[in-house]
């Protein structure tokens, strides 16, 4: 199963940001047995977000995950840019409006805001491309969308960390089965990594296993990550490599 991931920002182009969402949503895919196979990053621009969609949805992965963009602010085009690249139209989400409102209300209460009322920037968080499926939010304002389109499963979360992780664990994964990879994270006792290599490519030939070798600069060892979906298999594919002669310690 393949999937690929969207971030969405401005300030993602400029450094002014790290792109920590993406590292945790492969990391996330990859626990439930997805190959991650591209990570892009685009700014907050209708037709580069329209683009982009496009040339994702053409390579048709499984899963698609778009994060970002989802605020009250006039640059935060993500919801519109999806509905257009799906050719959807935009439609109020009542139940949306309603948890907007009472979100407002809270934070007015509590003292965070001195306005509660819903203006046209929070009203414009509760539209979503027609057709989906809202996803809740419970870190924040901005409900995410989750829509089928083409057999891909498109889901798009806001860019806030806190907010995009929550949606991710409680909206999204549940979504995606309960198929699951573990790893195991290993140092090799090797000092070249172009020695290793054939003998991580006969493993993966023989078992049902990913490897992944990150070399640590010429010395001792090679971090390499096992993938697979129980451990038998993985203890398989490390005793082969053993049997080659390489040496394992438990880290990375």
């Amino acid at each position: 199963m393949f999937a690929e991931i969207l971030t969405i920002g401005d300030e993602l182009l400029t450094g002014n940001t790290v792109d920590s969402n993406s590292a945790f949503i492969a990391q996330k895919l990859t626990e439930r047995g997805y190959w991650v196979r591209r990570k892009t990053t685009v700014g907050d621009d209708v037709e580069e977000i329209k683009s982009v969609i496009h040339e994702i949805l053409s390579r048709k992965p499984d899963v698609l995950i778009i994060s970002g963009g989802l605020g009250p602010t006039h640059d935060d085009v993500t919801i519109l840019a999806v509905a257009e690249a799906l050719g959807k139209k935009l439609t109020l989400c009542e139940s949306c409006l309603e948890r907007i409102k009472a979100f407002y209300e809270r934070l007015y209460k509590e003292g965070y805001i001195d306005d509660p009322e819903l203006n046209e920037g929070r009203k414009k968080m509760a539209y979503l491309p027609e057709g989906a499926v809202p996803l809740e939010n419970t870190e924040g304002a901005a409900p995410g969308a989750f829509i089928e389109h083409g057999g891909v499963k498109i889901f798009v979360l806001p860019g806030m960390p806190r907010e995009m992780k929550a949606m991710l664990e409680r909206e999204v994964l549940p979504r995606l089965g309960e198929r699951k990879f573990i790893q195991r994270k290993l140092l090799a006792e090797i000092t070249d990594e172009s020695k290793l290599a054939p003998i991580l490519t006969e493993a993966v030939e023989r078992f049902k296993v990913r490897i992944h070798s990150s070399p640590k600069g010429f010395g001792k060892y090679i971090g390499v990550i096992i993938f697979g979906e129980g451990e038998e298999e993985i203890e398989k594919a490390k005793a082969f490599m053993e049997e080659r002669g390489i040496r394992f310690e438990e880290g990375w």
